[in-house]
């Protein structure tokens, strides 16, 4: 089940809200929602439940070993007995295939490779799990007494899947108290239906851009050296405003349920594209993934306080984890080692130039992500390479096609769209209004009419777009 699934949208959500409104007190509205994120999280996989619900089982009670205990070392005992059982079941199942197969290509066994279906949103849970073992070992937050508000912590139906990344920290007081004002509601509503109209309007249509453009067929793309050099490019360009659009509206859609109901998860995007420096551009995408890494992995091991030589190889454990995070491949830890690469490379040599040239060094930034995407987008090597070679004619392509002028003169207009969509144009124009309507009665009349025609217009739209389009992946739900 996804967010942008009619199903989702027509019953599960409408019904889960109207039960929840209706229960009675606190308690019982926790229950509905334990009950609703279970049966999300079953829809696909019932039998991965029992991993999550498992790991859940097995940290509530090491947690409350550990906060039982006044010695440090079996607190620590108990921490890394915590940790290595996340570790290890997100190993098995994420890397396992992955590791098996690499040690047959180096020492030919084993012979059979088992298949190991990956479960769904394991990476994002997991993490969620050690942010609650390391916070309780720490001292900021109480062991949860109540496994049932610790597994809703972990399995809530907004963010299981595919995030925000949420610290227990963050939630905790809001799991016991917490009260849905109007201004949560609705500005929860608006979220969620402005990350609706990103994902079915605008992702689904840069994806299908880039799909057509590169001919995918069954996750292959064999006519890649075949293809032209603006036709390379278009695809590139769609496939990074895909990216951006599919996940920020996933987190947009989740942090607008969570406002219905009174919890404020962490804001995950802050307009990264408008970066001038890789490092600014993860200090805007996915927060809560780079602030994990920041506080969990790189100040542990000592961030930049022990010198020049231990502070690039920290960067180097982090872009590694980073980049194999998102996936058991190797153009994964490819692509980490690219950032780890250009940000060691602002680091010691081009900070003091980006930060004077404001042009040069946004150009820059968008053709590092670009080319980064590359790497993101396509596992084997060889791909990579036609892709990087196509894009500047070597692999004997033509310059253009009548295709991709077709595809892009059909697709400007929503293509610019797209581009908007990536800036806070949209925001500024709300504040603009927001600002006149104070001083204004007609232009608070218009803010008012126009609080209701736009979220249910874009409803309305991103319905019709889900019924006349049935290509609506999620990319970020396969990590």
């Amino acid at each position: 089940m996804v967010f942008s699934g009619l199903f989702f949208l027509l019953f599960f959500l409408p019904l889960n809200l109207a039960v929840y409104t209706f229960a009675k007190d606190l308690k019982t509205k926790n229950r509905v929602m334990l009950i609703f994120s279970l049966i999300f999280y079953a829809w696909g996989e019932p039998v991965y439940i029992l991993l999550l619900v498992g790991m859940t089982l097995v940290d509530w009670y090491f947690m409350l070993m550990l906060s039982g205990s006044q010695n440090k070392t079996v607190k620590k005992l108990w921490l890394i007995a915590a940790l290595t059982v996340d570790l290890l079941l997100l190993g098995i199942f994420k890397y396992g295939t992955f590791l098996l197969s690499n040690f047959k290509f180096f020492f030919g066994f084993p012979e059979q490779i088992p298949s190991i279906l990956l479960p769904i949103g394991i990476s994002f849970y997991t993490f969620q799990l050690i942010t609650y073992c390391v916070d309780v070992y720490r001292g900021i937050v109480p062991a949860q007494k109540q496994f049932s508000l610790l597994l809703l912590y972990v399995s809530m139906f907004h963010q299981c899947v595919a995030g925000p990344i949420v610290r227990y920290r963050d939630i905790n007081r809001e799991l016991t108290k917490r009260r849905a004002t109007r201004s949560d509601i609705t500005e929860g509503i608006n979220r969620f239906v402005t990350g609706l109209a990103k994902k079915a309007i605008l992702a689904n249509t840069c994806a299908k851009i880039a799909s057509t453009l590169l001919l995918e067929k069954d996750g292959a793309y064999p006519s890649l050296s075949s293809r032209s050099v603006v036709a390379l490019w278009v695809a590139a360009i769609a496939f990074m405003l895909q990216i951006y659009l599919d996940f920020s509206a996933y987190s947009d859609m989740a942090i607008g349920m969570g406002r219905m109901i009174g919890i404020h998860y962490p804001e995950n995007f802050r307009y990264p594209y408008l970066s001038r420096s890789v490092s600014e551009f993860w200090r805007r995408w996915h927060m809560t993934l780079g602030n994990f890494f920041k506080d969990y992995v790189y100040i542990p091991l000592g961030g930049n306080r022990k010198g020049l030589t231990r502070t690039v190889f920290n960067l180097f454990i982090v872009w590694f984890l980073t980049g194999l995070w998102h996936g058991a491949s190797w153009n994964f830890v490819l692509w980490g080692l690219y950032y780890f690469l250009f940000i060691v490379l602002e680091k010691l040599f081009w900070g003091d130039f980006l930060k004077r040239n404001k042009i040069a060094s946004h150009c820059y930034l968008l053709f590092v992500v670009l080319i980064g995407w590359i790497l993101f987008q396509f596992v084997r090597a060889g791909d990579i390479g036609t892709v990087l070679k196509g894009m500047i004619g070597l692999n004997g392509n033509a310059f253009s096609d009548f295709e991709t002028w077709l595809t892009v003169k059909n697709h400007l207009t929503i293509l610019l769209v797209c581009v908007v969509a990536c800036t806070p144009f949209a925001s500024y124009c709300s504040t603009l209004l927001e600002y006149a309507a104070a001083k204004s009665t007609p232009f608070f009349l218009l803010r008012a009419v126009l609080q209701f025609v736009v979220p249910a217009t874009l409803f309305i739209l991103s319905i019709a777009a889900l019924v006349t389009n049935t290509y609506n992946p999620f990319l970020y739900f396969r990590f």
